[in-house]
């Protein structure tokens, strides 16, 4: 999104992360990374909002009553903030990503790649590194409790399991599973 609004007469800048102007970023929910884009993007406007000094103003003219309010709820937000990015941290760290090698007919295989979205990664994207990478076919598709996953064609578990923790550093090793899958249903059938 653009930083300055098009408008001759002012110009507003906007926050690269919530894309609130920056004095109401507070309101959007991810105050601390706008803090933080702010503090790189605009230092002037950064100190004009969030300097020691300008948040002392901005309480200065409160009653007692209100400053202590603010205080406690500043304290609330913060916690709420850290609790958050507690979760977050647990949920990663008990993510798994699974790696599966499903028989189709024969000596036939494809190999099935879940749980990557929970770090964060674009599935069509790592689909895409993996066909190029295994020069295969490779694609994602629903699973049936409703997630996706990413197929590709061919027995290429071990190969993928070292390409993910080459090209993405965010995924621990110890959070990769290898599993074996026997004939799928539906090809036992037909």
């Amino acid at each position: 999104m653009a930083d300055v609004a098009p408008n001759p007469g002012r110009s507003v800048i906007y926050c690269g992360v919530c894309t609130l102007p920056p004095e109401y970023c507070e309101y959007g929910g991810t105050n601390k990374k706008c803090q933080e884009w702010l503090e790189k993007s605009h230092p002037e406007l950064y100190q004009r909002i969030w300097s020691v000094e300008a948040l002392e103003a901005a309480t200065a003219s409160l009653s007692v009553e209100a400053q202590e309010r603010a205080a406690k709820d500043a304290k609330k937000k913060a916690a709420k903030a850290k609790a958050a990015e507690e979760k977050q941290a647990e949920k990663l760290s008990n993510s798994v990503v699974t790696i599966k090698r499903i028989e189709r007919n024969k000596r036939k295989y494809v190999t099935s790649v879940s749980g990557l979205e929970a770090f964060g990664l674009e599935l069509k994207k790592v689909a895409k590194d993996f066909g190029k990478k295994f020069a295969t076919g490779s694609s994602v598709t629903k699973t049936p409790s409703g997630g996706e996953e990413i197929v590709v064609q061919g027995d290429v578990s071990d190969e993928i399991e070292e390409f993910l923790l080459e090209k993405y550093k965010e995924i621990p090793e110890d959070n990769i599973e290898l599993v074996e899958d026997k004939k799928k249903k539906g090809a036992a059938a037909g």
